[in-house]
């Protein structure tokens, strides 16, 4: 029976790291979603990475340029609503050389006290955003952390947006040009800012599309106001697109940023899920309240559309580079009438209660693997401990004896059954003595002085089956939340969600591991103890590039379970020794 409680703790050990390396491993290789409507053609010439198409509107069927097929590139021009396919081709050729240096035009520049964007006069492009407020890394403070930009083929993402037309007119789509102020800055004393640019067209029509930003907020307003001052009806569909260079990285345990997700995701009203396009995943269906994201480490760029109409949403990909949209469906301004649409984009950090409120279920772009349901949790009570204490180091702390508080009572049962084995050590050494050259006997011996004992020899399995998913949870919330992103504890450790960089915490760890090992009885023939006295050390090098939090967790953990167990061990021999006089 030891060897089984040996064996047992072993296998738990175990199964615990592999479980760990699968999460990671479906997070890097998530399965090729089965979506309505996908495909797998991808184009033979590569995405034209100024002028990507888009998907044809919701309500329409979809024309000639949105189903090209593997003859046509990517993107060759910008949306209407019926372009033929050799207009398509016929824009590629005149647009490729823009690639990567972005559309004509001049930007403004807007600056708020969290953002600092160039917005592109050439189709109201997000070219690039700075997020002031997280710097690159602890030792960079005035390099900001660059989310969009046009700095080069490798590093494209730009967000993209407009007004499709009908065929062999104009319309303000994401090529079209705008006019407007050059700089928009966010008073000191103001809490919002917009910035309109105007777009007209011959014929009357007159397009404002207004971002809008609010103090401390990621989230922008999106808005297009239509008036129609032509003598015939005008027809648009509102949409917009990511586009992003996605090279792979390779994973690496001295990178925590290297396991987790980067690429294209959507929310579509029910499901979410991470496309991965590297496996030639595609998307094309139809939506009603849901989103459309490019994730990466931290960071997240998003659209949500407004209203309850549905959306059509597209994937395609070539190469490194996706292109996901999101298309509206088709509206007619009657003439002398005007109209508004509206919807929400967000640019910048995984901060969970900005994306509530940006959006529908928008804080699933904060990714906690399998144990959600734990993690969430654990974050919302490291966040309420945070805002009392002030750091987040001493928050792990303090979330950690409340932990241990909860889970009491089972931990006392299973000390007590601890305490109970090592008071039994003597015996149980005398019958591996008795009985050292057959298993058998000994093994039912062991069963007899349990059951005369009332032990149960399994029972110190239970806080590793308690803390097991807890840790699991512990790691994806430290791994995941921006909120602790760079956040120091004391002295050396100056980001709790990177290692130790001199890895003292983790030879804490390894000592305290040791010494817990030491009070509780030691189970199994020597080679078998000598295998558990190896696991401090075995857990504690795993542990050494896991982040500086979680191993925080382990260590208080471990400490308080010593402490609480020396009181149990006191305790029992207290009583064995009255019992004996």
């Amino acid at each position: 029976m030891p060897t089984v409680n040996t064996r047992t703790i072993l296998w738990l050990l175990l199964v615990a790291v592999l479980f760990l390396n699968y999460e990671m491993w479906q997070r890097d290789y998530p399965p090729v979603p089965v979506l309505a409507g996908v495909g797998n053609a991808v184009s033979s010439r590569p995405l034209d990475a100024t002028a990507p198409t888009v998907p044809p509107p919701a309500s329409a069927a979809p024309a000639a340029t949105n189903s090209t097929g593997a003859g046509a590139a990517l993107g060759a021009t910008a949306p209407s609503l019926g372009t033929s396919a050799a207009d398509v081709r016929a824009a590629a050729a005149n647009e490729s050389a823009a690639a990567v240096n972005g559309p004509p035009g001049g930007v403004v520049h807007v600056v708020t006290d969290v953002l600092d964007l160039d917005i592109g006069l050439t189709g109201g492009e997000l070219q690039r955003a700075d997020l002031p407020k997280y710097p690159i890394a602890k030792d960079q403070p005035n390099v900001p952390v660059r989310l969009l930009n046009r700095d080069g083929p490798e590093t494209l993402f730009v967000l993209q947006s407009g007004l499709a037309g009908a065929p062999g007119e104009e319309a303000p789509t994401h090529l079209a040009v705008y006019h407007a102020q050059q700089e928009a800055r966010l008073g000191a004393a103001a809490n919002e800012l917009r910035v309109p640019l105007i777009w007209t067209d011959a014929h009357g029509v007159t397009v404002t599309k207004t971002f809008s930003f609010r103090r401390g907020e990621y989230a922008i307003g999106l808005e297009y106001r239509i008036e129609n001052g032509a003598q015939m009806p005008w027809s648009f569909a509102p949409y917009t697109q990511i586009l992003r260079n996605n090279p792979p990285v390779e994973t690496s345990m001295f990178h925590v940023d290297s396991y987790a997700f980067k690429g294209p995701a959507i929310y579509d009203g029910t499901r979410y899920q991470k496309l991965n396009f590297a496996k030639g995943a595609t998307l094309n269906q139809d939506v009603r309240g849901g989103w459309i994201a490019a994730l990466q480490y931290h960071f997240v760029a998003a659209d949500v559309p407004g209203g309850d109409a549905p959306y059509r949403y597209e994937l395609k990909s070539q190469g490194n580079q996706f292109l996901l949209s999101a298309t509206g469906p088709s509206q007619t301004v009657a003439p002398g009438a005007s109209t508004t649409v509206r919807e929400t984009l967000f640019v910048g950090p995984k901060l969970q209660a900005q994306l509530e409120q940006a959006g529908p279920r928008l804080e699933l772009v904060t990714d906690y693997g399998r144990l959600a349901l734990l993690a969430k949790p654990l974050f919302w009570l490291l966040e309420r401990v945070h805002s009392l204490v002030g750091n987040w180091g001493f928050a792990i702390i303090i979330v950690t004896f409340l932990l241990k508080l909860l889970f009491y009572p089972l931990l006392e049962i299973s000390g007590r059954s601890m305490a109970k084995m090592k008071e039994l050590g003597p015996r149980m050494n005398n019958l591996r003595e008795t009985y050292k050259d057959d298993r058998e006997k000994l093994n039912r011996a062991m069963m007899e002085l349990y059951q005369r004992e009332k032990i149960n020899p399994l029972a110190g399995c239970l806080p590793m089956l308690i803390q097991m998913p807890v840790l699991l949870a512990f790691y994806w919330v430290l791994r995941d939340s921006v909120e602790i992103r760079q956040a120091p504890f004391i002295g050396w450790i100056t980001d709790l969600s990177s290692r130790d960089p001199y890895f003292i915490l983790p030879a804490v760890m390894a000592g305290a591991n040791f010494l817990q090992f030491k009070l509780n009885p030691q189970m199994g023939d020597p080679a078998q103890q000598k295998i558990m006295m190896f696991m401090p050390i075995a857990m504690s090098v795993m542990f050494a590039f896991f982040p500086a939090g979680l191993v925080l967790y382990w260590v208080t953990s471990t400490l308080l379970g010593i402490l609480q167990q020396w009181h149990i061990n006191r305790r029992i021999a207290a009583s064995a020794a009255r019992t004996r006089s």
